[in-house]
């Protein structure tokens, strides 16, 4: 008898099949640096959480700001940031792209310890203008970092991984920062920034404790890096990535829409909205990486954008009902709505990450970061606005032409998916 077989002559099944890994294991990251990342994002988030909970109270009533001025400094802040995003990502590339992380991180720690000393609309609206420039460089280099940093089949699933991580991450930040506001005392919320200041320090250090990206291979001519052209000439690319901003929209409907929705055109109790965040929440962190597995290619990209949109399309048809809907049927629907639309932002962040991977040159990669930044821009800056007044003001026809604003752009993204393909193949590096 050999050793594969018991007495009975059966196989022995549990020497040939290999251990199944239990649920708890299969969410966490598959490696140290994807875990060490991870570490990185939560603290990043909690950072970034703590502040942003309580940005209103500690702009108007520390700053001394009218809610138009933050929101003015936000949309300049916006605009600056989409002229930055390429020639930082240039930066990055040029430096290195942890480097100009890792700079950028410190930076921005030493610029929240300013905050408590900026009082007037002017000082906050330079401080804000340069924050972003900051915070821009610093997303281009960790954007280009991860794509260099992870083999082609780690990158989409150790980003899903990271997402999940953010998503902790921010609402510990949220706890934090809830229980400053909490105290309803102004040296409180005046230390909150601080306290932000320090948390994102220990996230640089961080940063600079991760392993350099491997070096990327010589060119084989000595005039390839004058010759290769920017990454806004790779217009298919831009196309591709302002498609992937219409369908990143569902953060529209998400945060904006079916909030004001809820509460404006339904029956639903606003406590409501307390468990729908929770639901996103839990569902980000739980179901992402599943999402994004197998997302390796651009044809697995396209598909897991083709979900996202369906995704998207159902949770319009869902939400347009409860404008006649009563009681349980209400809460019921809306709430499904909000997890239909959780499903769109699951794989359209897989499929972003999945085209942001094979449809880069290694080379540019922080560059073609900026230039992602730049057409998710263009596909998305409009949506508040538009979807707001689609859905408040037209109603069912509304969401009917999201939904349909959706499908058309989605459909694009094939034909721009393979021209970028194209381009690359002329002009680009191998991945």
């Amino acid at each position: 008898m050999d050793g594969t077989g018991t007495e009975d002559g059966t196989e022995d099944r549990s020497r040939s099949a290999p251990p199944r890994e239990s649920w708890w294991r299969r969410q966490l990251p598959p490696s140290p640096l994807a875990r060490s990342l991870s570490v990185q994002s939560i603290l990043f988030a909690v950072g970034e959480g703590t502040f942003i909970t309580g940005s209103a109270v500690f702009f108007t009533q520390i700053v001394g700001l009218s809610p138009a001025q933050v929101g003015i400094g936000l949309t300049v802040a916006g605009i600056t940031s989409f002229f930055f995003a390429v020639p930082s990502g240039k930066l990055a590339d040029r430096v290195g792209t942890r480097r100009t992380w890792a700079v950028s991180a410190f930076l921005t720690s030493a610029l929240y310890l300013v905050w408590p000393f900026i009082h007037g609309f002017a000082a906050y609206l330079l401080m804000m203008v340069v924050l972003e420039v900051v915070s821009q460089a610093g997303w281009s280099g960790r954007g280009a970092y991860t794509l260099d940093i992870f083999t082609r089949e780690e990158r989409v699933e150790s980003q899903a991984f990271m997402r999940a991580a953010l998503n902790i991450g921010f609402t510990l930040g949220a706890l934090i920062g809830g229980l400053a506001l909490a105290t309803d005392s102004d040296a409180v919320v005046r230390a909150v920034p601080i306290l932000t200041g320090a948390i994102l320090l220990a996230n640089a250090w961080w940063i600079t404790r991760l392993p350099d990206p491997p070096a990327r291979a010589v060119t084989t001519h000595a005039d390839d890096a004058t010759i290769k052209p920017a990454a806004l000439k790779n217009r298919a690319f831009l196309a591709l990535m302002t498609g992937d901003g219409v369908l990143g929209t569902n953060q529209v409907l998400l945060n904006i829409v079916i909030p004001l929705w809820l509460v404006e055109e339904t029956d639903a109790p606003r406590v409501l909205l307390a468990w729908l965040f929770g639901t996103n929440t839990v569902m980000a962190v739980l179901l992402q990486v599943a999402a994004a597995r197998g997302v390796d290619s651009v044809a697995r990209s396209l598909r897991a954008s083709y979900i996202s949109a369906g995704f998207f399309v159902l949770s319009c048809a869902i939400v347009l009902v409860t404008h006649d809907t009563l009681g349980w049927l209400t809460i019921f629907l809306v709430w499904l709505g909000h997890v239909t639309v959780t499903g769109a932002e699951l794989f359209q962040s897989a499929g972003s990450w999945g085209f942001q991977s094979e449809l880069t040159d290694p080379d540019q990669r922080a560059e073609y970061q900026g230039a992602a930044h730049i057409g998710h821009t263009a596909g998305s800056v409009w949506a508040p606005a538009l979807f707001t007044w689609l859905a408040l003001e037209q109603g069912s026809l509304g969401w009917v032409v999201i939904a349909a604003i959706v499908v058309v752009s989605t459909l694009t993204m094939a034909p721009s998916a393979r021209a970028a393909e194209r381009y690359l193949a002329r002009h680009g590096s191998a991945a």
